[in-house]
């Protein structure tokens, strides 16, 4: 049975709805076969990265960063998990401000150093909130947990 992380910061109710969202698509009702974990970043730590076979990340933008939380959470688990989980999948969402570049491009770099794959191209959810970034972030939760109950990641 593969087992989706879902690891997000959620600074305020719209930022926890999306994180509720990437559960509720993880634990869709056609996947039978998928366990998942969600958690905030300060919780989660090396060992539920070594027990995910995927994970779905979630940050909000900060000063054009990622948030602080998700910092914290990539420097406890970088080297404890360096060589042992490359190529793991990853999805990434971004709720950014003006346009949430800078806090994707600084996940996409760490990314790069623990050589994690991104499963698609990061969603970004730009301005103010909107119900449909709900729907978007089921997708990608849905996404992941097809994905590797398929085999394909």
């Amino acid at each position: 049975m593969p087992n989706v992380l879902i690891v997000s910061n959620c600074p305020s109710l719209n930022t926890r709805r999306l994180q509720e969202a990437v559960l509720r698509g993880c634990r869709h009702e056609n996947l039978e076969n998928v366990d998942t974990r969600c958690k905030e970043p300060w919780d989660a730590d090396h060992e539920d990265v070594l027990w995910s076979d995927g994970i779905v990340l979630g940050t909000t933008e900060n000063f054009g960063y990622m948030s602080g939380a998700i910092k914290d959470f990539f420097e406890r688990i970088y080297y404890p998990c360096l060589e042992k989980t490359e190529g793991k999948p990853i999805a990434l969402y971004v709720k950014g401000g003006l346009d949430g570049q800078g806090a994707k491009n600084s996940v996409e770099r760490i990314l790069l150093g623990l050589r994690w794959k991104l499963i698609q191209p990061p969603l970004v959810l730009k301005g103010e909130f909107q119900d449909e970034f709900l729907d978007q972030c089921a997708e990608l939760g849905t996404i992941m947990s097809a994905g590797l109950e398929a085999g394909i990641y």
